[in-house]
């Protein structure tokens, strides 16, 4: 009997990160007074300042493709480099076929292997992790991971609990091959007893089967949350996970340069980093502030505006940890891109 021959890889990094923002900046004075709330009041709870909203001409295919784009040739690459395409998104309004494959084509590159994932806002990191396996087992050489939502279509503008929070946009990275170890092994894992606390309801069954008269009548399945219990996990639980990943690098939170977190809430942040006891030297990404929750946007987006305000953490060492809507959560430590 003739033995399976199998493929070795190598270890993997991130090479690149591109990123889009939509056009559309969205002021807290722009939505107060629709959920009767107020400037101060949001930024005392989130730290949100701003956020972006995009417009029908900046679908979630637009803007994952503009993200893509740039991290492309930041890598210095063309598409068709790229044999492997990861789509982490919860927005795309098509059941089938996919955003990934959509992607491709306007990308120019048809004939890649695609697929979308549904990770909530841990799907960046989830991809990232499928990407630094994919190489090492020799499966992929280029990975492209998009993370990309346009969460405006599913948030209800006068849901006083999540209005001022989620927004828009896309980021993305090109994954390859290293000669070292440039992405850590993953942490991850579920809370899948508290599910319910974010969810987007209604299902799309219960709308077809709904009997209003009218589509206006007909729920739309907008997302919601729990907030105080999506805090006290992440706060507690992600920040145990985050630990792990620093431990299964090999590496202890004095080695940590930056902390990049999915960009969920500023207190969140700021007290997983007591939490975790990360050094005062660490810089934490702080792009919830200016463009809102983006879900599996956020990492990718947060990154590539650390690197763009200070160019000197390029290749620097990074906690990167997604937690959303599951419950889920995926973490790693990687190196930032090198200059190039």
């Amino acid at each position: 009997m003739m033995a399976i021959t199998v493929k070795t890889g190598s270890h993997s990094r991130i090479l690149s990160v591109g990123s889009y923002r939509p056009k559309q900046l969205v002021m807290n004075s722009d939505i107060v007074d629709r959920i009767e709330s107020s400037d101060e009041w949001i930024q005392q709870r989130t730290g949100i300042q701003s956020r972006r909203f995009a417009g029908d001409e900046e679908s979630v295919v637009d803007m994952a493709c503009w993200a893509a784009q740039s991290a492309i040739e930041r890598a210095g690459m063309t598409s068709t480099d790229i044999d492997t395409v990861i789509v982490a998104t919860i927005t795309f309004p098509h059941q089938a076929p996919s955003a990934s494959t959509a992607i491709i084509e306007r990308l120019g590159n048809p004939t890649a292997a695609a697929f979308d994932l549904s990770a909530a806002c841990a799907g960046f990191s989830y991809g990232v992790a499928m990407a630094h396996d994919f190489i090492f087992a020799g499966t992929s050489k280029n990975v492209l991971v998009i993370g990309v939502e346009k969460l405006s279509d599913f948030t209800d503008p006068d849901d006083r609990a999540t209005a001022f929070i989620f927004a828009d946009g896309a980021g993305a990275v090109v994954i390859g091959k290293s000669e070292t170890p440039g992405i850590g092994p993953v942490a991850w894992g579920s809370d899948a007893q508290n599910r319910d606390a974010i969810s987007m309801d209604p299902p799309w069954t219960l709308m077809r089967n709904a009997e209003q008269k009218s589509v206006a009548d007909i729920d739309w399945p907008n997302i919601s949350q729990e907030g105080q219990k999506v805090f006290r996990w992440a706060v507690y639980a992600v920040s145990k996970a985050a630990l792990e990943a620093i431990e299964q690098a090999g590496l202890t939170v004095n080695d940590i340069d930056v902390f990049i977190p999915h960009q969920a809430n500023m207190r969140i942040i700021e007290t997983m980093a007591k939490e975790m006891k990360l050094p005062a030297t660490t810089v934490i990404a702080d792009d919830i502030r200016v463009n809102g929750n983006t879900s599996a946007a956020s990492i990718p987006l947060a990154m590539d505006a650390l690197l763009s305000a200070q160019p000197q953490l390029h290749g620097k060492t990074a906690l990167i940890i997604g937690y959303g809507a599951g419950l889920v959560y995926a973490g790693q430590v990687v190196e930032l891109p090198p200059k190039r």
